[in-house]
């Protein structure tokens, strides 16, 4: 685990966009709504943000069909932010290009590193084939270990798959598989402070134990909260921010953009 410094500032600006589901064809759409046009639209919001953030965290379906050809509009789309960004697979993902492809920075695929307040820790919870998710036996074996060697900051921890059911009956079977043994590990750090995860294309947010969870909207389609069967939200396109402070508080919100589509209301899935 190596160290890199962000800036002199007491706090430090995380921008978690996630489920971008990106084409090779950037003219193709997701159940009516172009993904490269939605995802554009956030990138422009991060530009005018105030305060530009420190580095992006990239929370899986970055790809909607595991494409080198979509994962290199990625890396161009994200390139003139030059804000150093850090990813995880998710369940559309193919890890083996990714991890060709997204290499060039301001795009790492380093998955362990300390700024200078908090410690970061990408897991991957993506399973070959399946929509859902699980943290295999080696990885959090690994995580404890990262966790261990950690100078005493707080710690932040994303993967794409929630650890929690959502409300949404249709998604029940689609999460982390094994949180029970992901929080083991957090159990046993308490200096763990906050998971961010993607997935469910839309803001949840939830507390066990001291750590908090946080879910984020999708960069393209929202799913309807609280829904027994597949259905979408008319909620706009989004992304989530987190100030980090030193002492191992946080604030975060969800900026969402004006982004004009239409939807399949009808769809019964993707």
């Amino acid at each position: 685990m190596s160290a890199i410094a962000v800036n002199a500032c007491p706090s430090l600006l995380v921008a978690q966009i996630t489920d971008t589901h990106l084409f090779a064809d950037d003219q193709k759409k997701l159940l009516g709504l172009q993904t490269v046009a939605s995802f554009q639209a956030v990138i422009d919001r991060v530009k005018a943000l105030e305060r530009r953030p420190d580095l992006l965290l990239l929370t899986g379906d970055l790809s909607q069909d595991g494409t080198a050809e979509s994962y290199e509009l990625l890396q161009a789309m994200l390139s003139p932010l030059a804000i150093p960004a850090y990813w995880v697979p998710g369940n559309h993902d193919c890890p083996e290009t990714m991890a060709q492809v997204l290499t060039r920075s301001p795009i790492s695929p380093q998955k362990s590193f300390d700024t200078d307040l908090w410690q970061i820790i990408l897991l991957d919870s993506s399973v070959p084939g399946c929509v859902h998710g699980a943290l295999s036996p080696e990885s959090l074996k690994w995580l404890d270990q990262e966790l261990s060697h950690s100078n005493g900051s707080p710690a932040l921890i994303t993967f794409h798959h929630p650890p929690f059911l959502n409300g949404s009956d249709w998604m029940n079977d689609l999460g982390l598989l094994n949180p029970e043994d992901f929080f083991e590990v957090c159990d046993r750090h308490p200096h763990v402070k906050l998971v961010l995860f993607g997935h469910i294309h839309q803001n949840f947010s939830r507390q066990r134990n001291q750590v908090h969870y946080l879910g984020t909207p999708s960069t393209c389609i929202q799913f309807k909260p609280n829904s027994v069967d597949f259905a979408l939200d008319e909620e706009q396109p989004g992304l989530r921010l987190v100030t980090l402070s030193a002492d191992g508080t946080w604030k975060s919100h969800v900026e969402r953009v004006v982004y004009m589509s239409n939807l399949d209301f009808a769809a019964a899935g993707y």
